[in-house]
């Protein structure tokens, strides 16, 4: 069996850097200068964890290229001169604002922003620097259009709109593009950005003829005013299509890298096209990624409402859980929700005693590629010395037990339990997470561990839940588990870790009786009843 080879941190990141490079190679541009990476910002709805990841998975490949000694920077797009296509579920917003800029839609939350635009792109920007990444350049859409950074793009897409019509169609089956051209203008009677058809290009003037015409968006009609006029593309005016707009900003930006979406995929094999042959500009290096889905297995959406966002998710649970969620692996949809904070919490326990040499790791891979996770998720300035763990499901029960004085109860709890020696701020502060967790959701909110049991376990987890259940005081709960492993024929050492599996998803915790005593019998009970 050939070794693997190990790429930097042994991480997807890692391989992904080192890609970018050897491309750039092959094409023969320059690397000694700024490698830009990019991430485009929706401004149409709630930014939700997806969002997020788009941003934070490009930071992480900025980080691997500075470790591999290059110059790097992450451009933050915000699209804010979008048409709004749907009132997104829970905002207050009119149905006439429907097909305008959201950029010049009143902000719908608050009166601290100018725009809707701009509040759902600062929404996204706190969720980076809530994380603790603050080192990126942040570009409208609204001033790349106004300052004409993408002019000679738009100029060069336009002139050739009949050959890029028909390739999208070719490649996507669309037909829209062969009639009409890649630009939308704002009519300039009703201000509406995505009722207007471009069928005209004046090259010499660079203007477009355009009329406002009615159009359907997904199973929205907007009206159009009927317009016919004309747009000066240099006066910011407007905005390119989709098919065609990603490429003319890599391009105008000089962007090496950008993930993408499985949902925009098509698109991006346009944009591709249209920045190596009409544009002459090498499209960047890609990776392609799967959406997070909700529960229900519906993709995540900001127009539904089905949002995670990290501000709600930063109440509950560690700026470390939101990104070892977003670094652990890039393919393959996941089901997301705030149910999954708790493994996340712990996960990142299990990660740093690796790291420190507290769990050991046979295989060498294995090792480099958990010690790598873990520095990318510290953004590759790990603590020097370890934190004080707790099950982060054990504090969640300890805090749905005692509500009132919650810290200083909790706390004395872990000290009885041996868990912790002493009081600390970091232990103060995942009991705040915890306690804001279980106020906030039921115990059925934290999934069931995943255990294989056999009968003999079985029958004896069924003799403890009735025992439980009659919630009679028991003398020695402590020996009389012991007991009934030893009735069933199972090793006490084992059905105790079934237990502590079941009841916080880790193999061992405080003394089993006493805790079981504290947190409640007929909850112990339920959550065993789910097992068998």
């Amino acid at each position: 069996m050939t070794e693997q080879k190990i790429i930097g941190r042994g991480t997807w990141i890692d391989k992904l850097a080192h890609e970018l490079i050897e491309r750039e190679k092959q094409l023969g541009r320059n690397i000694d200068g700024i490698i830009r990476v990019e991430s485009g910002l929706g401004a149409s709805g709630i930014p939700h964890i997806g969002s997020l990841g788009d941003a934070v998975r490009a930071y992480g490949v900025k980080l691997a290229l500075e470790d591999m000694d290059y110059k790097s920077e992450l451009i933050a797009y915000s699209d804010d001169l979008d048409g709004l296509r749907k009132i997104p579920e829970g905002l207050k917003v009119d149905a006439a604002d429907i097909g305008r800029r959201v950029s010049d839609i009143d902000d719908p939350l608050c009166d601290k922003h100018d725009s809707f635009g701009e509040h759902m792109s600062s929404m996204l920007l706190e969720g980076l620097e809530a994380v603790g990444i603050t080192e990126y350049v942040h570009k409208t859409a609204h001033e790349t259009y106004k300052n004409n950074l993408l002019k000679d793009q738009i100029h060069e897409i336009l002139v050739n709109s009949k050959k890029i019509g028909d390739k999208i169609e070719e490649m996507t089956g669309q037909e829209k593009f062969q009639t009409v051209i890649p630009y939308f203008p704002i009519c300039s009677e009703c201000d509406k950005l995505y009722t207007t058809e471009s069928f005209e290009y004046i090259e010499e003037e660079k203007k477009v003829r355009y009329r406002c015409k009615d159009s359907e968006i997904g199973s929205n009609k907007i009206l159009g005013c009927g317009h016919d006029g004309e747009s000066d593309i240099t006066k910011g005016l407007g905005k390119l299509a989709w098919k065609v707009e990603f490429a003319a900003r890599w391009s105008a930006f000089d962007i090496r890298f950008e993930a993408y979406g499985k949902d925009i995929m098509d698109s991006v094999k346009v944009n591709d096209w249209v920045a190596d042959e009409i544009l002459g500009f090498p499209h960047p290096h890609h990776v392609k990624y799967e959406m997070f889905l909700d529960k229900g297995g519906k993709k995540i959406s900001k127009s539904l409402g089905n949002v995670v966002t990290s501000q709600k998710w930063l109440t509950y649970g560690t700026p470390e859980s939101i990104l070892l969620l977003l670094y652990k692996r890039i393919t393959g949809a996941r089901e997301l929700g705030f149910e999954d904070i708790p493994g996340l919490m712990d996960e990142y326990n299990e990660l740093e005693d690796i790291y420190f040499g507290k769990i050991k790791v046979d295989n060498e891979a294995k090792l480099v590629k958990s010690k790598g996770l873990y520095e990318y998720v510290n953004l590759l300035n790990p603590p020097k010395e370890p934190s004080t763990h707790v099950n982060y499901r054990l504090l969640i029960n300890l805090c749905r037990v005692f509500k009132d004085d919650r810290i200083e109860r909790v706390i004395s709890k872990l000290i009885d339990y041996g868990t912790i020696k002493e009081e600390k701020d970091d232990i103060k502060k995942l009991i705040e997470y915890a306690g804001k967790y279980s106020d906030a959701f039921l115990e059925t909110k934290i999934p069931a561990a995943e255990l294989e049991i056999d009968d003999s376990t079985k029958a004896a987890l069924k003799q403890l839940v009735k025992l439980l259940e009659e919630n009679v005081e028991i003398e020695d709960l402590q020996n009389l588990i012991y007991s009934i492993a030893k009735e069933n024929q199972v090793q006490p050492k084992d059905f105790f870790r079934i237990i502590y599996r079941i009841i916080i998803s880790g193999p061992r915790g405080p003394k089993l009786g006493r805790f079981i005593e504290d947190i409640g019998k007929k909850n112990v009970a339920d959550a065993i009843s789910r097992h068998v």
